[in-house]
């Protein structure tokens, strides 16, 4: 092999390179914003550089991601249920949550509603759902809105957790893949 081709090659695993950092950066994002893909991205980006450059150079970095998808798929579900658990949330405002949250991905509730697009709407959606959820269990305004609040506040906790440990995985690709890509 010639050496332009070689270099032409280092050159477009660079490239592709930053451009999977890009997308797990992406993943990062979406850890924190509900409705994106978030972990998942991040473990498929570490993937297809590993069938790029071989598995067994990316072993560490790869079962980190796998480990942090698992942990986040548990903190998004315990972090919603401990939170409206904690706050005293009947099975009605957790049931309205959901029903809420999926009224809005489907469109059955405008994603925006009036104003903040549609992250402002994944938000209110599971927000209505808990109150009016809760609101026909205990008929009670004062309990309802604290469920409502409970659900969301738990929800978004779950999500900066999420995004922490998404980011995490991140760093450990980067700390183990960037002196044999950039050296």
């Amino acid at each position: 092999m010639s050496v332009d081709f070689l270099s032409t090659l280092q050159d477009q695993q660079i490239i592709l390179y930053w451009i999977l950092i890009a997308v797990m950066i992406v993943g990062v994002i979406g850890s924190v914003v509900p409705a994106l893909p978030g972990s998942s991205l991040v473990l498929i980006a570490i993937l297809l550089w590993g069938l790029v450059v071989g598995f067994g150079k990316i072993g560490v970095a790869l079962g980190v991601a796998i480990a942090v998808l698992v942990i986040s798929t548990a903190v998004d579900f315990l972090a919603t249920f401990w939170g409206a658990k904690k706050a005293g949330v009947s099975r009605w405002g957790q049931i309205g949550a959901m029903v809420g949250l999926v009224a809005v991905l489907f469109g059955l509730l405008p994603p925006a509603l009036v104003v903040g697009g549609p992250i402002i709407g994944l938000l209110i959606g599971p927000f209505l759902g808990a109150f009016i959820g809760e609101f026909l269990y205990r008929r009670n305004l004062k309990q309802a809105l604290k469920a409502a609040v409970a659900v969301v506040a738990s929800s978004l906790i779950g999500n900066l957790i999420q995004g922490v440990l998404a980011l995490g995985a991140v760093i450990v690709f980067l700390i183990t893949t960037w002196s044999s890509v950039m050296g």
